[in-house]
Protein backbone atom coordinates (compact mmCIF):
# COMPACT_ATOMS: atom_id res chain seq x y z
CA UNK A 1 0.00 0.00 0.00
CA UNK A 2 1.24 3.48 -0.82
CA UNK A 3 1.32 5.46 2.43
CA UNK A 4 -1.36 8.13 2.57
CA UNK A 5 -3.71 6.35 0.17
CA UNK A 6 -5.92 4.72 2.76
CA UNK A 7 -8.77 4.07 0.35
CA UNK A 8 -6.41 1.95 -1.80
CA UNK A 9 -6.35 -0.64 0.99
CA UNK A 10 -9.60 -2.63 0.69
CA UNK A 11 -9.33 -4.05 4.22
CA UNK A 12 -9.00 -0.63 5.84
CA UNK A 13 -11.69 0.80 3.58
CA UNK A 14 -14.13 -1.96 4.56
CA UNK A 15 -13.43 -1.56 8.26
CA UNK A 16 -14.02 2.19 8.12
CA UNK A 17 -17.14 1.74 5.98
CA UNK A 18 -18.63 -0.53 8.66
CA UNK A 19 -17.69 1.82 11.50
CA UNK A 20 -20.04 4.24 13.21
CA UNK A 21 -19.06 7.35 15.15
CA UNK A 22 -21.25 9.58 17.29
CA UNK A 23 -20.45 13.29 17.49
CA UNK A 24 -21.94 15.41 20.25
CA UNK A 25 -21.94 18.97 18.93
CA UNK A 26 -21.62 20.35 15.41
CA UNK A 27 -19.71 23.56 16.04
CA UNK A 28 -16.01 24.24 15.56
CA UNK A 29 -14.85 20.86 16.83
CA UNK A 30 -17.77 18.72 15.74
CA UNK A 31 -18.16 20.00 12.20
CA UNK A 32 -14.44 19.61 11.51
CA UNK A 33 -14.28 16.15 13.10
CA UNK A 34 -17.29 15.04 11.07
CA UNK A 35 -15.86 16.23 7.77
CA UNK A 36 -12.46 14.66 8.49
CA UNK A 37 -14.00 11.30 9.38
CA UNK A 38 -16.32 11.36 6.37
CA UNK A 39 -13.38 12.06 4.07
CA UNK A 40 -11.43 9.24 5.76
CA UNK A 41 -14.19 6.79 4.81
CA UNK A 42 -16.30 6.34 7.95
CA UNK A 43 -19.58 4.79 6.85
CA UNK A 44 -21.98 6.11 9.50
CA UNK A 45 -21.98 9.33 11.51
CA UNK A 46 -24.51 10.21 14.20
CA UNK A 47 -24.32 13.98 14.72
CA UNK A 48 -26.30 15.61 17.53
CA UNK A 49 -26.80 19.38 17.91
CA UNK A 50 -29.72 21.74 18.41
CA UNK A 51 -28.19 25.03 17.27
CA UNK A 52 -28.26 26.99 14.03
CA UNK A 53 -25.41 28.27 11.85
CA UNK A 54 -24.31 31.81 12.76
CA UNK A 55 -22.14 34.06 10.64
CA UNK A 56 -19.94 35.02 13.60
CA UNK A 57 -18.80 31.39 13.93
CA UNK A 58 -17.91 30.72 10.29
CA UNK A 59 -14.25 31.49 11.01
CA UNK A 60 -13.86 27.99 12.49
CA UNK A 61 -16.81 25.85 11.37
CA UNK A 62 -17.53 23.76 8.26
CA UNK A 63 -20.41 25.93 7.01
CA UNK A 64 -20.97 28.66 4.42
CA UNK A 65 -22.58 32.08 4.30
CA UNK A 66 -25.65 30.82 2.48
CA UNK A 67 -26.29 28.35 5.32
CA UNK A 68 -26.62 30.96 8.06
CA UNK A 69 -29.89 30.33 9.89
CA UNK A 70 -30.05 26.64 9.03
CA UNK A 71 -29.82 23.93 11.64
CA UNK A 72 -26.19 22.88 11.94
CA UNK A 73 -26.87 19.15 11.70
CA UNK A 74 -28.84 19.58 8.47
CA UNK A 75 -26.29 21.93 6.92
CA UNK A 76 -23.42 19.63 7.90
CA UNK A 77 -25.19 16.59 6.46
CA UNK A 78 -25.59 18.49 3.19
CA UNK A 79 -21.92 19.57 3.16
CA UNK A 80 -20.69 16.04 3.79
CA UNK A 81 -22.86 14.74 0.96
CA UNK A 82 -21.29 17.34 -1.33
CA UNK A 83 -17.78 16.29 -0.27
CA UNK A 84 -17.88 12.48 -0.32
CA UNK A 85 -19.98 9.50 -1.37
CA UNK A 86 -21.16 6.71 0.86
CA UNK A 87 -21.20 8.33 4.30
CA UNK A 88 -24.58 7.92 5.96
CA UNK A 89 -25.20 10.88 8.26
CA UNK A 90 -27.87 10.65 10.93
CA UNK A 91 -28.59 14.30 11.78
CA UNK A 92 -30.34 14.62 15.14
CA UNK A 93 -31.70 18.02 16.19
CA UNK A 94 -31.51 17.66 19.95
CA UNK A 95 -30.11 19.48 22.94
CA UNK A 96 -28.23 16.99 25.07
CA UNK A 97 -29.42 17.39 28.63
CA UNK A 98 -28.10 15.99 31.88
CA UNK A 99 -29.30 12.48 32.53
CA UNK A 100 -30.28 11.89 28.88
CA UNK A 101 -27.04 12.37 26.96
CA UNK A 102 -26.15 8.87 25.85
CA UNK A 103 -29.32 7.73 24.04
CA UNK A 104 -28.29 8.78 20.52
CA UNK A 105 -24.90 7.10 20.88
CA UNK A 106 -25.82 3.63 22.15
CA UNK A 107 -25.19 2.00 18.77
CA UNK A 108 -21.95 3.73 17.71
CA UNK A 109 -18.42 2.40 18.02
CA UNK A 110 -16.83 5.62 19.32
CA UNK A 111 -18.23 8.86 20.77
CA UNK A 112 -16.65 12.26 20.10
CA UNK A 113 -17.26 15.04 22.62
CA UNK A 114 -17.45 18.38 20.79
CA UNK A 115 -19.64 20.48 23.07
CA UNK A 116 -19.19 24.11 24.05
CA UNK A 117 -19.65 24.43 27.79
CA UNK A 118 -17.43 22.82 30.40
CA UNK A 119 -20.52 21.58 32.24
CA UNK A 120 -21.93 19.87 29.16
CA UNK A 121 -18.54 18.35 28.32
CA UNK A 122 -18.14 16.91 31.81
CA UNK A 123 -21.74 15.66 31.83
CA UNK A 124 -21.39 13.81 28.53
CA UNK A 125 -18.08 12.22 29.50
CA UNK A 126 -19.47 11.08 32.85
CA UNK A 127 -22.63 9.60 31.35
CA UNK A 128 -20.86 7.79 28.51
CA UNK A 129 -18.33 6.24 30.91
CA UNK A 130 -21.10 5.25 33.32
CA UNK A 131 -23.90 4.20 30.97
CA UNK A 132 -21.94 2.87 27.98
CA UNK A 133 -19.10 0.87 29.54
CA UNK A 134 -16.38 -0.13 27.13
CA UNK A 135 -17.29 2.54 24.59
CA UNK A 136 -14.42 4.99 23.94
CA UNK A 137 -15.09 8.71 24.15
CA UNK A 138 -12.68 11.19 22.56
CA UNK A 139 -12.87 14.64 24.17
CA UNK A 140 -11.12 18.00 23.87
CA UNK A 141 -10.30 20.81 26.29
CA UNK A 142 -8.45 24.09 25.86
CA UNK A 143 -9.19 24.99 22.23
CA UNK A 144 -9.23 28.77 22.67
CA UNK A 145 -6.38 30.98 21.53
CA UNK A 146 -3.71 30.59 18.88
CA UNK A 147 -0.11 29.42 18.67
CA UNK A 148 1.48 27.28 21.41
CA UNK A 149 0.91 24.08 19.44
CA UNK A 150 3.58 22.44 21.58
CA UNK A 151 1.26 22.68 24.60
CA UNK A 152 -1.33 20.39 23.07
CA UNK A 153 -1.01 16.89 24.45
CA UNK A 154 -2.95 13.65 24.64
CA UNK A 155 -3.76 11.44 27.58
CA UNK A 156 -5.88 8.39 28.21
CA UNK A 157 -7.78 7.38 31.32
CA UNK A 158 -9.65 4.13 30.78
CA UNK A 159 -12.15 4.69 27.96
CA UNK A 160 -11.59 8.46 27.99
CA UNK A 161 -9.19 9.88 25.38
CA UNK A 162 -8.51 13.58 25.93
CA UNK A 163 -6.81 16.13 23.70
CA UNK A 164 -5.88 19.05 25.93
CA UNK A 165 -4.09 22.36 26.37
CA UNK A 166 -4.02 22.86 30.13
CA UNK A 167 -2.70 26.42 29.89
CA UNK A 168 -5.30 27.76 27.47
CA UNK A 169 -7.74 30.42 28.64
CA UNK A 170 -11.46 29.78 28.47
CA UNK A 171 -13.36 30.66 25.31
CA UNK A 172 -14.92 33.55 27.25
CA UNK A 173 -11.46 35.05 27.77
CA UNK A 174 -9.76 34.30 24.45
CA UNK A 175 -10.51 34.01 20.75
CA UNK A 176 -11.67 30.88 18.93
CA UNK A 177 -9.95 30.61 15.55
CA UNK A 178 -9.79 27.97 12.83
CA UNK A 179 -6.13 26.88 13.19
CA UNK A 180 -6.23 25.79 16.84
CA UNK A 181 -9.80 24.52 16.71
CA UNK A 182 -8.87 22.55 13.60
CA UNK A 183 -5.75 21.19 15.29
CA UNK A 184 -7.85 19.78 18.11
CA UNK A 185 -10.55 18.48 15.78
CA UNK A 186 -8.07 16.65 13.57
CA UNK A 187 -6.31 15.24 16.63
CA UNK A 188 -9.67 13.90 17.78
CA UNK A 189 -10.49 12.48 14.35
CA UNK A 190 -7.07 10.82 14.12
CA UNK A 191 -7.59 9.28 17.56
CA UNK A 192 -10.92 7.87 16.39
CA UNK A 193 -9.19 6.21 13.43
CA UNK A 194 -6.57 4.77 15.76
CA UNK A 195 -9.29 3.30 17.96
CA UNK A 196 -11.06 1.77 14.97
CA UNK A 197 -8.01 0.52 13.09
CA UNK A 198 -5.28 0.13 15.68
CA UNK A 199 -1.89 1.83 15.71
CA UNK A 200 0.00 1.82 12.40
CA UNK A 201 3.35 0.05 12.78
Amino acid sequence: MTRGKIMDDPIIARRLKKASVGIAGAGGLGSNVAMALARAGIGHLVIVDFDIVEEKNLNRQQYFLDQVGQYKVEALKHNIARAVRGCMVEAIKLKLEKGKMTGPFEGVDVVVEALDSAEAKAGLIEEVLMNLPGKPIVAASGVAGYGHSERVFFRRSGDLYLVQDEEAKSSDEDVLLAPKVGLFAYYQANTVLELLLGVEK
